[in-house]
């Protein structure tokens, strides 16, 4: 059985100092510092990552790549090859944030999935609906465009990550069975565009706790956790990555 893959993403948070005590005590975690398991750091700290990281199995990505692949005059921006040469093996595309603050389109995203496979990352699609496209039963039609955007990487490796964005620090909660129900679509989708494959992992993202991670992760359907806020706090981290492991 593939492993349940889990990585946290720190989003706009951490400092230097305060990083060390965090990822060493994910270091000293069994739990965590386990093939399988990532973190997700702003910028700024991925060469921490990597320093910290080297010589264990935690896993380095970043939280965005830019569109453009060769470098040049684009200043701000952080290419995939400068990325994947600070040991980053994971990379987010087409986060809800990025979408919704940013104005992030598909053809956008199609480039930055294309520079993320070029330069030997595996990058980790993101696809959800908003509270209004939910209650508009528009769930199956909304995702199955953002998973088009796949089609820039056919026969590439990648991950997919359902967040549904209504549930995502708003109060609101997907029951399992919606969970369920939204990632078996999600697999027929990416099967049927892209041929069936063993190694297609779809991530949950909505608010992964520990208190609901056991019941998440339990899911066949469910290849994974994409987790925010948890991933700052040890103990909480810890026990999603001891869910995942459990079934194992």
């Amino acid at each position: 059985m593939q492993a349940k893959l889990v990585l946290g993403n720190w989003k706009m948070n951490g400092r230097h100092a305060a990083n060390v005590s965090l990822l060493q005590s994910m270091l000293d975690d069994a739990d965590i510092n386990r093939e399988g398991v990532g973190i997700a750091a702003p910028y700024p700290y991925l060469a921490q990552l990597a320093a910290m990281f080297a010589g264990s199995k935690l896993a380095v990505a970043a939280q965005d790549v830019s569109r453009y692949a060769l470098d040049g005059a684009f200043t701000g921006e952080v290419c995939a090859s400068m990325l994947a040469d600070m040991g980053c093996r994971y990379v987010l595309v087409g986060h809800s944030e990025r979408r919704q603050y940013f104005g992030e389109n598909d053809a956008c995203l199609r480039e930055k999935l294309q520079a993320a496979v070029a330069a030997g990352m595996v990058p980790v699609y993101c696809v959800g609906e908003t509270l209004e496209e939910r209650e508009a039963g528009r769930f199956a039609e909304v995702v199955g465009e953002q998973l088009k955007t796949l089609d820039a990487i056919a026969g590439q490796e990648y991950v997919v990550a359902y967040e549904p964005v209504w549930a995502i620090g708003t109060g609101r909660v997907a029951s399992i069975e919606q969970i369920d129900a939204a990632h078996q679509l999600i697999l027929e989708r990416v099967l049927q565009c892209h041929g069936a494959s063993a190694s297609i992992r779809v991530l949950y993202g909505g608010s992964v706790k520990a208190d609901n991670a056991d019941a998440i992760l339990s899911l066949a359907s469910v290849g994974g956790a994409l987790v925010g806020g948890a991933s700052l706090e040890i103990k909480g981290f810890g026990k999603i990555c001891q869910s995942a492991k459990k079934t194992l």
